[in-house]
């Protein structure tokens, strides 16, 4: 009885080694996988890497290959180990822009429904008329306003493109 129990602790053993194993082989696949987007990346492009212990580089990417990272920065070039990278980000495009556009275009129409709304009555030729510059000029600070607004937005951000595992 007792040598019965020892082989299924001892096939349980093995089943449970070799299931780490294979979980081992399947993270650096996978973690091989995430470092190969990295090859995807354009020479120039504003990155940042985080390595052990929190230390942070940013600058431009210029490489990669299955060992290291090669990014330059102000002061240089600088090759970063792959052992030592934790996370590799790439900074996003802005879109200021687009956003004081589109903020230009809500602030007009806000604008311009406030200085209409102000005047409620009607009839009076010369009340519309005013109704109308005044709903106008109202419109025109309202997308001045939204344009600013639209402009100060944070855009762009960080975008992680590897981690490692």
């Amino acid at each position: 009885m007792r040598r019965g129990i020892d082989m299924v602790c001892l096939g349980l053993l093995f089943l449970s080694l070799g299931m780490a194993a294979r979980s081992a082989r399947g993270d650096d696949n996978q973690n091989q996988a995430a470092w190969d987007r990295l090859k995807k990346l354009s020479a120039g492009q504003q990155i940042q890497v985080v390595q052990n212990g929190a230390k942070s580089t940013q600058g431009t990417f210029r490489s990669v290959n299955d060992e290291a990272i090669v990014v330059n920065q102000a002061g240089g070039e600088q090759t970063i180990d792959r052992q030592s990278v934790v996370r590799v980000s790439t900074k996003g495009r802005g879109h200021r822009k687009r956003n004081a556009l589109i903020g230009a275009g809500i602030g007009a129409g806000a604008g311009a429904g406030i200085g209409a709304a102000s005047h409620t009555q009607t009839g009076n030729i010369l009340l519309a008329a005013s109704q109308g510059k005044l709903a106008a000029v109202c419109g025109a600070i309202g997308a001045l306003a939204g344009a600013g607004i639209g402009a100060a937005l944070p855009t762009g951000g960080w975008h992680e493109v590897y981690r490692a595992r």
